[in-house]
Formats: C-alpha cells, sequence, structure tokens
C-alpha cells in the first residue's frame, strides 16, 4: 500500500523526483482502518491495524523503492528511489462516534439523566470535538506508533450553508454546471433562480448530508423534469423554488405534457397553477 501511495505521488509529479519528495499526500477516511479492539492482533488482521503498520515507515521518512510501472506484473524494471522525510501527511476522517470517546473523558455525558438537549448537543459537538487528545484517538482504535507521527491535531467545523451555496454554484465541476452541460447536450437552456438553489441547500442541511448529499437533493428534485424536457421542444428552461419543493415532494401527478414553448418555467409547463399548456399561445410568449 506504501508504494501505490508513493507511486501515485510520483504520477502526479509527472515522475519528477524531486517534486515528489516535497510533495503533499492526503489519506483520506483514515479512521476507517481503526482496529476495533484495544488489544493488539494476534490472529488475522482485519481490523485495519495491519495497514495503520505499513503507513509507519513512510510517515516516518524512509527511501522507498518504487516500480514506475507496478511491481507485479514488471518484475524485471528498475526502481525509482524517494525519500519521504520532506513528505507531508495529512490524515482526515469523519471519526464517528468520537464524541462520546471525549465525553467519557473529559465527564460530560451523552446520554442518560445528565445528558444534554437535542438543540444543545448539536452546539456543543464542535466544543467537544476541539478537546480532542491523542489519548482518544487511542481508545478509537488508532495505535501509539501511528500517533505519534502524526503530531499536530485539529478539528474543522461542518459546512455552513454559505459553503454549500459555494460548492453548488462555484467551484470547479460545479453539480449546477453539470445539469446544464446534460440538458445543452439536448439543446436546452437551464437556468436557476437564486431562491431555488438556496432551496436545495436548505433540504441538504436538514438532512445533514454534507456537501455530498446536494447531488442527491437535487437529482430528486430534478427527476420528472430530466425525464420529460427532453423529448418535449423546449429552448429554455427556469427553475424556481417552487419546483424544487414540488419534485422532492413527488407531487407531480397532473398527466399533461410539455408543450412547445421556447421559455416559460418548468411548473408552468407541467400544469400547476396554471391552464393545460395547450391553452398557451406561443406567439405571446
Amino acid at each position: 500500500m506504501d508504494n501505490y501511495l508513493l507511486l501515485k505521488l510520483l504520477q502526479a509529479a509527472d515522475y519528477d523526483v524531486s517534486r515528489a519528495e516535497k510533495g503533499i499526500l492526503y489519506l483520506d477516511e483514515i479512521d476507517k482502518i481503526a482496529r476495533k479492539s484495544a488489544a493488539p492482533s494476534v490472529s488475522r488482521d482485519v481490523s485495519g491495524e495491519g495497514v495503520q503498520q505499513a503507513l509507519l515507515k513512510i510517515i516516518e521518512g524512509t527511501v522507498a523503492n518504487i516500480p514506475p510501472k507496478g511491481g507485479r506484473k514488471h518484475p524485471e524494471q528498475p526502481m525509482i528511489q524517494i525519500n519521504t522525510r520532506n513528505i507531508l501527511f495529512i490524515c482526515g476522517g469523519a471519526f464517528e462516534g468520537i464524541e462520546k470517546v471525549i465525553g467519557q473523558r473529559v465527564g460530560r455525558s451523552t446520554m442518560g439523566f445528565g445528558a444534554a438537549s437535542q438543540e444543545e448537543s448539536e452546539d456543543s459537538l464542535s466544543d467537544i470535538l476541539t478537546q480532542v487528545q491523542p489519548e482518544d484517538l487511542l481508545s478509537y482504535g488508532l495505535i501509539p506508533e501511528f500517533i505519534g507521527r502524526v503530531p499536530v491535531l485539529t478539528t474543522m467545523d461542518p459546512l455552513g450553508e454559505e459553503d454549500l451555496f459555494k460548492i453548488l454554484t462555484e467551484v470547479r465541476n460545479a453539480i449546477i454546471k453539470q445539469v446544464q452541460r446534460l440538458f445543452e447536450m439536448d439543446g436546452v437552456n437551464l437556468q436557476f433562480t437564486e431562491d431555488a438553489l438556496r432551496k436545495v441547500v436548505e433540504y441538504t442541511v436538514e438532512k445533514g448530508t454534507g456537501a455530498r448529499g446536494l447531488r442527491s437533493v437535487l437529482e430528486q428534485a430534478m427527476m420528472d423534469v430530466m425525464y420529460d424536457v427532453p423529448s418535449q421542444e423546449i429552448s429554455e428552461l427556469l427553475i424556481t423554488a417552487e419546483t424544487i419543493e414540488i419534485g422532492l415532494t413527488r407531487s407531480l401527478v397532473h398527466g399533461h405534457s410539455l408543450a412547445a414553448l421556447p421559455c416559460i418555467d418548468v411548473l408552468h409547463l407541467l400544469g400547476y397553477g396554471m391552464p393545460a399548456p395547450s391553452d398557451h399561445e406561443p406567439s405571446g410568449i
């Protein structure tokens, strides 16, 4: 595993060893390799402790021999040596449930008569996480050798509505841009009002699924539109907050077909709060 990580870093540096030796490796979901019990594993390793052991040498700093094309298929190829001493390793993870471990140490109850209410627990969760110490990670399942090689501990605040809104609209390859590109392939110019985007963010926050939940909320809200609009002669669509609400509650029960109008709100196309689409006069749009 350690050679695989360094090989990916070397490939990202275009096989420039000097650049790779000053690179940054971010290891996500590091909490998933925590062992399940506090006792060391003496049988078959199925808890992730072996993965932690394999990472110790490269995190501490060593000269690793990396096969540039993989070691199994090309065993005769010359190795590339990489010194990992100056590589920055960043390990991150959700660490679900570690607040209970911290609460036991600091004497804060998470259940029972002394537990805080739901509102208070949500507000104090970030405060509890800021009190994390190496012994908490040890109780969670990380081995002492691994914890000692990652000496700096920090926590991050959960994403707010403004952060999710920027992720939805502004980042490179944003979800909104992807959906607009899909409709553009069918010759449809898709636009969203700001209220519609805020509604998507609002439902995502309610579900508590984070940034990954933006796509599921948007696709659920747009499901009927995605299937119906491309088969119609429509050149432009506008998605409003009401459209998002109707899509999420799956209350699209009217059987009207979409009219061949150049630009009109999706709700009007589907016949919500309006006469049947056949009653519209395209020339008046």
